[in-house]
């Protein structure tokens, strides 16, 4: 059986979105899958970036990861996104990206890629199953396989209890254990289902 190709795309301001991606690529390496971990462009002007600290220092910091493209996503058995919440959607960075896939979708090529998503906000009540919902909303236009992560594992309930997908809050507490044991169970269980499918 061939080894499952996995691309996670992440959109992250602060490094909350960044963290969980580099999570679910660690378990999605343990677990034996081939996997590229790569962002989305940044659109925000650098005043805007500038005005936040933490925002700068993530953009800098992150430099070398390389920006998705449309070839990654075609490549990819599974995809895993992870973007934070806007206004209770998607932020607009990932949604361009996705919006920009016309062609593959038109083409045939994005139906039943395997999808998972993740998302953070603010706080504990700040949109986050509806950014999940917004984003599966897409996957469905795309014929795409949606994996959430479901009450399969208690490490769902544990960090939160989003059956959706993983999600932080960005408050100086949501990068906890729990989460990290939660964001992994959903790279496993994505990769699972993706391996089943290719066999």
């Amino acid at each position: 059986m061939s080894t499952t190709k996995l691309v996670i795309v992440y959109y992250s301001s602060t490094g909350h979105n960044y963290q969980m991606a580099r999570w679910a690529e660690e378990a999605a390496k343990a677990a034996g899958a081939e996997v590229r971990l790569l962002k989305v462009r940044e659109l925000a002007p650098d005043a805007a970036i500038d005005s936040n600290p933490a925002w700068r220092e993530h953009v800098d910091a992150t430099q070398d990861i390389p920006v998705a493209t449309r070839d990654d996503l075609a490549w990819a058995d599974a995809i895993i996104w992870s973007a934070p919440t806007r206004f209770g959607v998607l932020a607009a960075q990932m949604k361009q990206f996705i919006d920009e896939q016309g062609g593959l979708w038109a083409a045939g090529k994005t139906v039943n890629k395997v999808v998972s998503a993740m998302t953070s906000a603010q706080n504990a009540h700040g949109g986050q199953e509806a950014t999940l919902l917004s984003i599966y909303t897409i996957m469905m236009h795309w014929g795409a396989i949606i994996v959430p992560p479901g009450y399969s594992d208690s490490v769902i309930y544990a960090s939160g209890g989003n059956p959706y997908g993983a999600s932080a809050t960005a408050d100086g507490n949501g990068l906890t254990d729990e989460l990290k044991a939660s964001v992994q169970h959903q790279a496993r269980r994505t990769l699972s289902i993706a391996a089943k499918l290719n066999a």
